[in-house]
C-alpha cells in the first residue's frame, strides 16, 4: 500500500497547524511569516537540495551498502531468523527506530557542538536569526547524508516494513516543525520527555549559557537524564551566531571549508555580475507580482541601499 499521499497530506496540515500555532501562541512576538531566509530555506534547502539528496542517499549511498551487505552471509542469517524485526508488527519497528535514532541524533549532535571540524557541518543550522517552523531545513549537505543514512539504511537493511519509511519520515518532519516553531509551549512534566519548541529555541539562542545544552531533538529526557537541558525563565536577548555567517546557500557551504568576509567577497564585480543573473531568471522566468514580492524595489541609488538590496538578494 503507498501511505505516500497520505502522509504528504498529513504534513500539508501540520506545517498550517504549526503557522496558526506561531501566530496564536508566540515566543518571540512579532516575527515575521517571511523573515529574514525565508526563501533561502525554503526553495534552496527545503526544495531543491532534500530533493537530490534524497536520490543520492537513497538510490546512491544506501543501494550500494545494500548491495554489498547481501553478500555476507552472517548478515543473511540475522535478516531471515525468525527474532528478525520485519517479523514485529510496524507499530513496533516505528517505535524502535524512532528512539534509537534520536540516540545518536543525541550524542551525535553534541558531539557536533564541541569538535571544531564537526561545528562546520552543524553552524549553518545555527545561523538562522528568526526561528521558526521553517527554519529546521537549514541543513549543511553533508550534516544531511550523514543522519540520513545512518537514519533510514537500517530500516531497509534489516527488512523493516516499507511502510516505516515513509512513517518516520513523516515523524521526523512533524517534530522539526513543532521544537523549530515560535511558539511558547512547555508541555510541564511531558517536557521533559517530549521536546518542546521552548527549549529548542534557546538551543538556538545566541547565549553562551546554552552553547552546550539542549541536544534532543524528539526525547528531551536524554537531556535531562545526562544534565544538559537548561532553560532558563525568560526569552532570549538574540538568536543564531555569535560572528558573521553567509546568506547565500552556495557560500555558506563554502564558508565551512574556508572562511572569509562575504561582504568582501561580494566587492568584487564578477561575482556581483553572476549574482544578479539569478535576480534576472527571477524576473524572466516568474509572475510579475511574485517578482514585486521577493524582490525589493530600489528607492535611491545610495550605497545603503545597495547593500540592503544585495543582502536581500543573497538570501532569496
Amino acid at each position: 500500500m503507498n501511505i505516500i499521499p497520505y502522509t504528504t497530506a498529513i504534513m500539508f496540515a501540520w506545517i498550517g497547524f504549526m503557522i496558526f500555532l506561531e501566530r496564536k501562541y508566540p515566543f518571540r512576538k512579532g516575527l515575521p511569516i517571511f523573515r529574514e531566509g525565508f526563501w533561502i530555506d525554503f526553495v534552496w534547502y527545503t526544495v531543491i537540495q532534500s530533493y537530490f539528496l534524497q536520490i543520492l542517499i537513497f538510490e546512491v549511498i544506501i543501494w550500494a551498502i545494500q548491495s554489498k551487505v547481501n553478500e555476507n552471509d552472517f548478515f543473511y542469517s540475522i535478516l531471515h531468523s525468525p527474532f528478525s524485526i520485519k517479523h514485529w508488527h510496524i507499530g513496533w519497528q516505528v517505535l524502535f527506530f524512532l528512539v534509537t535514532h534520536d540516540i545518536y541524533i543525541y550524542f551525535f549532535h553534541r558531539l557536533q557542538h564541541h569538535n571544531k571540524w564537526l561545528w562546520r557541518t552543524h553552524e549553518a543550522h545555527h545561523s538562522v536569526k528568526e526561528v521558526d517552523w521553517l527554519a529546521g531545513s537549514r541543513s549543511h549537505v553533508l550534516e544531511i547524508i550523514i543522519n540520513q543514512t545512518i537514519e533510514f539504511a537500517p530500516i531497509i537493511l534489516l527488512g523493516a516494513a516499507p511502510e516505516v519509511v515513509p512513517i518516520k519520515a513523516l515523524l521526523d518532519a512533524m517534530f522539526g516543525l513543532w521544537i523549530h516553531s515560535n511558539t511558547r509551549f512547555t508541555l510541564g512534566w511531558l517536557g521533559k520527555i517530549i521536546n518542546t519548541p521552548v527549549a529548542h529555541q534557546w538551543h538556538h539562542a545566541d547565549d553562551k549559557i546554552v552553547f552546550y545544552a539542549n541536544y534532543a531533538t524528539k526525547f528531551s529526557i536524554w537531556d535531562h537524564l545526562l544534565g544538559t537541558a537548561i532553560t532558563p525563565n525568560r526569552i532570549p536577548e538574540k538568536w543564531g551566531l555569535p560572528y558573521d555567517f553567509p546568506k547565500d546557500y552556495f557560500v555558506q557551504h563554502i564558508f565551512s571549508i574556508k572562511r572569509f568576509d562575504e561582504r568582501i567577497l561580494f566587492k568584487n564585480r564578477w561575482i556581483r555580475f553572476v549574482y544578479q543573473i539569478r535576480i534576472k531568471l527571477i524576473k524572466l522566468f516568474l509572475p510579475k507580482r511574485i517578482v514585486e514580492f521577493l524582490l525589493p524595489k530600489k528607492v535611491n541609488n545610495d550605497k545603503q541601499s545597495e547593500s540592503k538590496i544585495l543582502s536581500y538578494q543573497l538570501s532569496i
